[in-house]
């Protein structure tokens, strides 16, 4: 993969104000949680949000955000995305049948994504977070050149196998021309809801160290808390069901510094 393979001018999506990809080195590391959770504190912060889930092999995000419906048609024939906590969603576990495997090839995963970027009505928004998929392939390659991203943000967890695919994210964000806003840590301790007793199951600091040595922000340390695994069971954010806890406090920061840093970074 190259730089020069992105190099013609990428097309913005009409009334689409910014893009935000977040990405991740490998899978398992909270990424569709920290893309549902920064989608629905941008949108309590009044911003217009659409969430567009291309992990196409987990296409978890309509879980997490608690819908099931199919998306309807337009006149125009284009897909109308669902609503769910004032954020607009679009991902393909709303189109294809429950526990149904998604067997598809790279130019099939390519397509789909086109299709989510310019046949679904998203127009108005401030902002379009789309969940990544894992890695640095196909459905990378395809936004990158697709669509005019503001910026990536690359989430990890704090050990070492982890870190070492975010530097991957990191640098084939730097080589296609997308720059990257930051790493988010997530899991980053354990907090004894009881005692207060911190424990740092995963380790601590891996993702702020990674972030100085490429030279992009970091953006905080995002807690191994229950509030988020009971707000996932419940088909909810935790920035909405439980908008006091911790992890729902750092998520709504990193949000709010996001969409200033879209602003500032401009088109």
């Amino acid at each position: 993969m190259n730089a020069h393979a992105t190099a013609p001018e990428r097309p913005a999506i009409p009334g689409v104000n910014h893009i935000l990809a977040v990405a991740s080195g490998k899978g398992g590391v909270g990424k569709s949680t920290t893309a549902v959770n920064l989608a629905a504190a941008m949108a309590a912060k009044g911003a217009a949000v659409g969430l567009m889930d291309a992990d196409i092999y987990g296409p978890d995000v309509p879980v997490m955000m608690g819908v099931r419906e199919k998306p309807g048609m337009s006149e125009e024939g284009r897909l109308l995305p669902l609503q769910s906590y004032g954020v607009k969603l679009m991902s393909l576990g709303l189109l294809a049948d429950a526990g149904v495997p998604v067997i598809w090839r790279g130019p099939m995963l390519s397509k789909i994504v086109t299709q989510f970027l310019n046949d679904v009505e998203w127009a108005p928004l401030d902002c379009l977070v789309v969940d990544m998929p894992p890695g640095t392939g196909d459905v990378q390659l395809t936004l990158t050149q697709a669509a005019s991203i503001d910026g990536a943000v690359i989430v990890t967890t704090p050990q070492p196998v982890a870190l070492e695919d975010v530097r991957r994210g990191v640098r084939m964000f730097r080589e296609v021309n997308v720059p990257v806003f930051g790493v988010i840590e997530n899991m980053s301790m354990y907090v004894c809801p009881k005692c207060g007793t911190r424990t740092d199951i995963f380790g601590h600091g891996g993702g702020a160290k990674t972030a100085e040595f490429y030279d992009v922000p970091f953006l905080g340390h995002i807690p191994l808390d229950t509030e988020v695994r009971r707000a996932g069971d419940a088909g909810a954010p935790v920035t909405v069901l439980a908008p006091e806890s911790e992890a729902a406090r750092v998520y709504s920061d990193i949000a709010e510094g996001l969409l200033a840093a879209m602003e500032n970074n401009g088109r």
